[in-house]
């Protein structure tokens, strides 16, 4: 991953002072999340660059070996834990970092930059946004779990630590397991950090309340 991802960018204003760049989940691509851009309500909020990249193709050893937009390999999947390729989170992460420095680049400092993203997703910008060395605006983690609690031991960023995170998932989730949910929120709070914890009454996916609540977090955070 040394060149940019490709990604899909939507700005909601000609001179965006804000940047969120979205993860998908596993097997899908940069396109999975645009549709909730207009239903954020971001109206009256400042300017915002959606960034919506494309995960590289690669096997995926729990599926087979079969070949699909993943941001790492994913060795097994058990109901309450996985085992994941921590190197291929590294790359990824590196990934997200580049596209940070790009943000950074057109004039969006960290401090503005948000990360989100939802299951596989999700589990890289937890990653990324508690391991970067410069304070980000805050993180969003959607149907998803902390692939890699000692990495973030090991390189915790102080910058980060008061870090605003918005943490949800879904009751009904048979994919990545309520439990995966809760365990990294519980983890979040034995280290300090104070994540917004919201769940619903939906499986492994997004419902419209959420995105409410995620957009009424968003213009919260670039209010303050």
């Amino acid at each position: 991953m040394s060149q940019l991802l490709p990604a899909i960018e939507i700005t909601t204003d000609e001179s965006p002072q804000y940047a969120v760049i979205w993860l998908h989940g596993l097997g899908a691509d940069g396109s999975d999340f645009v549709p909730v851009v207009p239903e954020l309500g971001l109206g009256d909020a400042p300017g915002v660059r959606f960034i919506f990249p494309h995960a590289p193709e690669m096997p995926v050893t729990c599926n087979g070996g079969y070949v699909m937009p993943a941001w790492y390999d994913i060795i097994s999947l058990e109901p309450h834990s996985r085992r994941v390729d921590e190197a291929g989170i590294l790359r990824s992460r590196d990934a997200v970092r580049a596209l940070i420095a790009r943000e950074n680049r057109r004039g969006i400092p960290c401090e503005r930059i948000f990360l989100a993203g939802f299951s596989q997703g999700g589990a890289v910008v937890y990653a990324t946004a508690l391991t970067h060395p410069e304070a980000l605006a805050g993180l969003i983690a959607l149907s998803t779990y902390l692939p890699t609690p000692q990495l973030v031991i090991d390189e915790r960023s102080a910058a980060n630590a008061d870090l605003p995170i918005f943490a949800a998932h879904g009751s009904l989730d048979d994919v990545v397991s309520p439990a995966l949910g809760t365990a990294a929120r519980d983890f979040l709070a034995s280290r300090g950090y104070r994540p917004e914890w919201h769940d619903y009454p939906m499986p492994h996916s997004v419902c419209l309340e959420e995105v409410a609540d995620v957009g009424a977090w968003l213009r919260a955070r670039m209010a303050a």
